[in-house]
């Protein structure tokens, strides 16, 4: 990928105005550089390539060198990129890099018995020279066929050439049950139980007292035929 180096006189607002995009190369045994590059080109490369696989920038179109994109910023209002950093790749030197992992498959626990799958980690930490540095780790999720089923970091199939310096017994995947409804009985608050009793004992008065009165207006009509 084309780049230039960079007139340090000139503000990194400027050169995104233009479309371009301010860099920094820095290693190990290496000079600095303060470089630029299209943002356009350098987008579709970082998509493809990501933060794990070597780039080779040509600098005024004379000087090649290989690097990791190690650091991409991002606006973050816009997402659009503002910054990267270039890190010095040593092609016979060993490297240190995060893989990103990459679940295929379906779970038979999460289509047969209605669990939900848990992804405790979604990259690993591995060694390896430059050569042999992959973009991604494919973790095939079908062998969790319960709910004590487990994928650890020691499961993880990668090439000889690679070192996974995560914990072996680190848990990358599993399927947890579904949570049983419990349903709950209405609950009747005291103070209502108390109201209904109240509102229940005042009828009974009511029909009592009723009752009472025409039992008084009956008796006094017979006195009078006594009378008479």
């Amino acid at each position: 990928m084309e780049v230039q180096l960079r007139n340090r006189d000139m503000k990194a607002s400027d050169l995104r105005a233009q479309n371009l995009i301010p860099a920094e190369y820095y290693g190990k045994g290496v000079e600095n550089k303060t470089l630029q590059m299209d943002y356009q080109s350098f987008r579709r490369v970082y998509r493809t390539a990501g933060g794990n696989t070597i780039i080779t920038l040509k600098i005024d179109g004379k000087e090649e060198i290989n690097v990791l994109a190690h650091d991409v910023q991002l606006d973050p209002i816009t997402d659009s990129i503002v910054h990267v950093d270039f890190a010095n790749v040593r092609m016979g030197e060993a490297l240190q890099t995060q893989v990103s992992l990459e679940f295929i498959g379906i779970a038979p626990a999460v289509k047969e018995l209605g669990g939900s799958l848990t992804t405790n980690t979604t990259e690993v930490e591995i060694k390896c020279l430059p050569k042999d540095l992959i973009h991604s780790i494919e973790v095939n999720i079908e062998s969790l066929v319960d709910f004590q089923s487990y994928i650890r970091v020691k499961d993880l199939i990668v090439p000889d050439t690679i070192e996974i310096l995560n914990d072996p017994e680190e848990v990358v995947a599993n399927v947890v049950a579904p949570r049983e409804e419990v349903e709950e009985e209405p609950v009747v608050a005291e103070g209502e139980e108390g109201a209904e009793g109240e509102e229940g004992a005042e009828g009974a008065e009511g029909e009592g007292a009723e009752g009472g009165e025409e039992k008084k207006e009956g008796g006094g009509g017979e006195g009078g035929g006594k009378k008479e």
